[in-house]
């Protein structure tokens, strides 16, 4: 994508990048500046994108914004397939009746971000006229923590359901906490969430409840 920008003279590019490049840092809040050591392909895979954005701009003089997302969700999420998040698993499971699985013990901590502050933050990364708000990384989160129990709590709440977790082996290369410092996206893209977690969950969850029952009624 980068090749072919360059090629036809475009030049602004923004960029997915993610919160697993901060690997093993222990560090929080999250701050870009501060990565640890990749634990996962795929954070070596987003990674790989940061440096060779670094290195575009340098050689080429194009201008590379790279979004650093938290956990995003949202509506029409896919639910299925191996590379399910865990909002769509939970609800899926939830809505069916049944227990959502958890790797590890649910204390686990994650900034979910709701879809509408991503787009929000994309359409100023492209738009933006700071003079310092491209060339550089910033982080896309709520700027909140919840943990994978608490997750679970909330859905119930908004399901009217009392469904318990089942515990599963904890997966190898999942960062145990995540929270990002969102300070840098505010101050120079005029990032602003306006979407928390509960408001994002019950856009939700208020979807897949109509996507689960017309699956019913097909099925029917």
């Amino acid at each position: 994508m980068l090749e072919a920008s360059k090629s036809e003279g475009i030049k602004r590019f923004v960029y997915a990048s993610s919160s697993s490049v901060y690997g093993d840092s222990e560090q929080l809040p999250k701050v870009e500046e501060n990565i640890g050591n990749p634990i996962s392909p795929y954070a070596v895979s987003k990674l790989t994108n940061e440096l060779y954005a670094h290195v575009f701009h340098l050689c080429y003089d194009m201008e590379l914004v790279g979004l650093r997302y938290f956990n995003v969700f949202g509506p029409r999420q896919d639910p299925y397939g191996a590379y399910a998040a865990v909002i769509p698993l939970f609800a899926k499971a939830m809505i069916r009746g049944q227990q959502p699985q958890i790797n590890g013990d649910g204390s686990q901590t994650r900034d979910f971000t709701f879809v509408e502050n991503v787009v929000q933050a994309n359409i100023k990364a492209l738009f933006s006229t700071h003079p310092e708000a491209v060339n550089h990384i910033l982080n896309v989160g709520a700027s909140s923590t919840i943990s994978l129990v608490e997750l679970v709590e909330a859905l119930n709440e908004l399901l009217e359901t009392n469904i318990s977790p089942a515990f599963r082996e904890p997966r190898a290369g999942d960062i145990p906490h995540s929270y990002a410092n969102i300070s840098k996206a505010k101050n120079l893209l005029d990032y602003d969430p306006l979407f928390d977690l509960k408001q994002g969950l019950a856009q939700t969850i208020g979807w897949y409840k109509k996507l689960f029952s017309e699956e019913n009624d097909k099925r029917e």
